[in-house]
């Protein structure tokens, strides 16, 4: 006994030495050290009512602990969470961002993280879905309607996504070739969203999933040949060049005064005159006479292809007539 209790206090103090001594040579072949993970997943706690706008999904974190145990440390050992339960919409909302190591012997250098978001009311918009074609040549659209069941034509689309993002929000569907037929139906083609802004990207991430409730529609169009007819008049351009001097115009007749012009109703809605070409009267000193192709504008053609200028040319009764040579 007297082996065991005799110097006791120089045994405990070598036991001791010994442990620090082990502790050393432990420390000195897996120091305590620092890791950065990239790529860690966000988790965000978002109420009803409220839409984040392109939120960062991952993150970087660095933690620290044993260099032996951050060897196993992954993405996947660490969380970061994001709650916006209490926050209020706005373009540059102050939120935090909790970071927790998932294994116990390891510790995030910032377990709290300031983050900024862009937060909007989630609302729910009910969208008319156009219909966009064009007519081939002479073609004329009647109509033109898309379709999605269960409701009638036109169809309505709904979209739920940020607030600012719905104002003047349209909805549209595209024909997908020129309309030369009296009627079409084509499926499932998809829903075009155009917005107010070209600063207002519809693409990016939204948390809750911004969209369609249908994303395909059917179109229908009818359509009829486009050839119409109205009436136009011909009219003189004034003379490249006049009478010689002494001598005026004092008479103009074109034969024939009005012609019918067809055409598709786009290309003739404007059309009220046709000017004939400028003729030179350099030389005439009495009625001259000319025969013309009628210039019908590009897409318009009438029955009547030719029409005859007349001018009467009269001495001038102030001006002294040149003699003729």
């Amino acid at each position: 006994m007297n082996l065991i209790t005799e110097n006791w206090r120089l045994k405990l103090l070598a036991l001791g030495l010994s442990v620090l001594m082990l502790g050393a040579v432990a420390f000195s072949q897996n120091p305590p050290t620092v890791k950065t993970i990239r790529d860690v997943s966000i988790a965000y706690t978002v109420p009803t009512g409220l839409v984040l706008i392109n939120p960062p999904s991952t993150t970087v974190v660095t933690v620290g602990g044993l260099a032996d145990t951050l060897t196993t440390m992954t993405n996947a050992s660490v969380s970061a969470t994001i709650d916006v339960t209490k926050a209020a919409p706005g373009p540059n909302v102050n939120v935090q961002m909790h970071v927790r190591s998932l294994v116990n012997t390891v510790t995030p250098q910032n377990q709290i993280v300031p983050t900024v978001l862009n937060i909007d009311l989630m609302q729910e918009i009910k969208l008319p879905v156009v219909v966009r074609a064009r007519a081939a040549p002479g073609w004329q659209i009647t109509k033109a309607e898309s379709r999605c069941p269960p409701q009638d034509a036109p169809c309505q689309v709904t979209y739920n996504g940020p607030g600012g993002w719905e104002t003047n929000l349209k909805a549209y569907a595209d024909f997908p070739s020129l309309v030369q037929n009296s009627s079409y139906d084509v499926l499932t083609q998809p829903v075009v969203l155009v917005p107010n802004s070209p600063s207002i990207n519809l693409s990016q991430n939204t948390i809750p999933s911004s969209g369609l409730d249908i994303d395909t529609v059917t179109i229908h169009v009818e359509a009829k040949t486009g050839t119409s007819s109205r009436q136009a008049v011909l009219i003189d351009a004034p003379p490249s060049h006049g009478p010689p001097p002494g001598y005026r115009i004092t008479g103009l007749s074109i034969d024939p005064a009005t012609v019918v012009i067809s055409g598709a109703p786009d290309a003739i809605a404007k059309i009220t005159t046709i000017t004939l070409p400028a003729f030179d009267l350099t030389n005439r000193t009495s009625d001259a006479t000319f025969r013309v192709t009628i210039p019908y504008p590009d897409g318009v053609t009438g029955p009547v292809k030719t029409a005859t200028v007349t001018y009467s040319i009269s001495p001038n009764p102030n001006t002294q007539p040149t003699p003729s040579p």
